[in-house]
């Protein structure tokens, strides 16, 4: 058994003396694990490191195990990636998400926001708003995913300003209003109507919704606790969004 592809390196664990096992993401064949033989060496230590993008070729003698991956780097951005905070985080809390979903299950659209998104991780306003739609693809992959299209209420498109708890699904100022204790806002960059960008106040916004529909649908059923990256990613983007003003205040 053979294949050949791109791949995103996620993840690495020692096996053995000098082996690694290898957890990469493909757009094919989606989160694969394959042991490369001296992947402990000084010349492969560099290129197997999370965020990296490497050309694979996995073999086995059958198709259900593990196998071996050969590795030739593509394109080497862990340095970059060691950088900034939002970076050092987001790329360990993509990772985390992604081993959310079923091991060898072909997720090609993930594979290729992840690749956006690690080009664009350095840049926080840019990274925050990102890994919330990453979020949201996950979920939706997973068979949670939100209905922020329409009203749920009225079919509306217009003014949709909340989020049901309940549902999943937009509501609209007029609708939601008499309840807007006990729903969601909206944040302004997820609607379809306005398409603005994100902001601290929509961010701050986003991230706690996500993280009630990744928990109540996800994590809490499977007995899991989110991945500690999220929160570490969550504050970096938060902070360099975080207003002048706000700043000033904290010192």
């Amino acid at each position: 058994m053979q294949w050949q592809g791109r791949a995103i390196i996620l993840g690495v664990r020692r096996h053995g003396e000098t082996s690694v096992i290898t957890e990469v993401m493909t757009p094919d064949r989606g989160r694969h694990l394959g042991m490369v033989r001296s992947g402990r060496s000084r010349a492969m230590q560099p290129v197997l490191q999370p965020g990296n993008e490497v050309e694979v070729t996995w073999r086995a003698r059958l198709d259900e195990h593990m196998g071996e991956f050969r590795v030739e780097p593509v394109t080497l951005r862990a340095a970059r990636l060691m950088e900034t905070a939002t970076a050092v985080y987001g790329v360990q809390a993509m990772g985390a998400l992604l081993r959310l979903l079923p091991e060898r299950d072909p997720h090609p659209h993930l594979f290729e926001a992840l690749e956006v998104i690690l080009d664009n991780l350095d840049n926080p306003a840019d990274a925050g708003e990102l890994f919330v739609r990453f979020e949201l693809a996950v979920l939706n992959d997973l068979g949670f995913g939100l209905d922020l299209s329409e009203c749920a209420a009225t079919g509306s498109r217009a003014d949709l300003a909340y989020v049901s708890p309940k549902s999943g699904r937009a509501v609209s100022r007029a609708a939601g209003t008499p309840w807007a204790d006990r729903m969601f806002a909206l944040p302004s960059f997820l609607s379809v109507e306005k398409r603005q960008a994100a902001d601290f106040d929509s961010l701050s916004e986003a991230f706690r919704l996500t993280a009630f529909f990744l928990h109540r649908h996800v994590y809490e059923p499977r007995g899991l606790e989110p991945s500690t990256a999220r929160e570490g990613f969550v504050q970096a983007a938060l902070k360099a969004l975080k207003p002048a003003a706000a700043i000033s205040g904290d010192v």
